[in-house]
C-alpha cells in the first residue's frame, strides 16, 4: 500500500493499536500527525498534546490543509458488575470514546472533505455484539460508536469520506495491562479466543492501514470484528 503524499491523523499515537498504526502508515509513505497526551516514540510524527477528557480545544490548525484519513484511537476498560457502576463512570466512558472522537472528527471534517476520498476508522468492542459481564459501561459507549460510524458514513458518501469501525477483543495494550499482567492470565486469554491467543496491536494496525488506503475505497459503513474469532466461532 502507498501512502505517499498523504496526510493521516491518529489520534492516540502514542502506544497500543494508535502506535503500531503509526509505525506501518509512517513504513507506507505517510505523513502523520497525533493528538495525544504523550508524545509518540516515532520522531517522524508531527505531535500535538491533547486529551480526550475535558474541554481542550481539538488543535486542528496544526493539520494540513488536506487530510486523507482520521483514525480515533483512545479507549479504556473499566470493568466492574453492574450495580458497582455510577453515572461518572458511564459518563467518563462515553467522553473518552464517543465524545472524543465526535470532538476531532468535527473539527477535521472540513480538511477531510478536500482529500479525495478520505477514510476514518474507530473503534468499538467485541463486547458489544457478544454479551459479556462486567461490560456494562464500555459496551455501551463503543456501541454508541458503531452507531456514530454508520450515521457518518451514510452522512458523509456524497463527499467520498469512508467511516469504518473494528470491533477487537482482548488485545495486548498498555489499556490491558490488568487483563494480561501475569503468565497466568495470558494462557487464561489466549483460551478464550478460538484462535488460541489475545489480540497484538499489529492485529488491529494491518487492517486499519488496509481501511485508509485506496484497495479499500468501496468499503464503508461496517463494522468489523477482528477478534480471535471470539464473536462468530464457537468450538464444540
Amino acid at each position: 500500500m502507498d501512502f505517499n503524499g498523504k496526510n493521516v491523523l491518529v489520534v492516540g499515537a502514542s502506544s497500543g493499536i494508535g502506535a503500531a498504526v503509526a509505525e506501518q502508515l509512517l513504513i507506507a509513505g505517510a505523513q502523520v500527525y497525533s493528538f495525544s497526551r504523550n508524545e509518540p516514540a516515532q520522531p517522524a510524527i508531527q505531535w500535538e498534546s491533547w486529551d480526550a477528557v475535558g474541554e481542550q480545544p481539538v488543535p486542528v490548525s496544526a493539520l494540513p490543509e488536506e487530510l486523507h484519513g482520521l483514525v480515533y484511537c483512545p479507549g479504556s476498560i473499566l470493568l466492574k458488575p453492574f450495580n458497582r457502576f455510577a453515572d461518572a463512570d458511564f459518563e467518563l466512558d462515553f467522553q473518552i470514546n464517543v465524545l472524543g472522537a465526535v470532538r476531532v472528527i468535527r473539527e477535521a471534517l472540513p480538511k477531510l472533505k478536500k482529500a479525495a476520498g478520505a477514510s476514518i476508522v474507530l473503534y468499538s468492542t467485541v463486547a458489544s455484539r457478544v454479551g459479556m459481564p462486567y461490560h456494562a459501561s464500555i459496551a455501551a459507549a463503543k456501541g454508541a460508536v458503531e452507531g456514530l460510524a454508520k450515521s457518518l458514513a451514510a452522512e458523509y458518501a456524497g463527499a467520498q469520506i469512508r467511516v469504518n469501525c473494528l470491533a477487537p477483543s482482548l488485545t495486548n495494550t498498555p489499556l490491558a495491562a490488568g487483563l494480561l499482567g501475569t503468565p497466568e492470565k495470558v494462557e487464561a486469554g489466549n483460551k478464550r479466543h478460538p484462535l488460541g491467543r489475545v489480540g497484538q496491536p499489529e492485529d488491529l494496525a494491518a487492517l486499519t492501514t488496509f481501511l485508509l488506503s485506496d484497495q479499500a475505497g468501496w468499503i464503508t459503513g461496517q463494522v468489523i470484528a477482528v477478534d480471535g474469532g471470539m464473536s462468530g466461532v464457537k468450538l464444540v
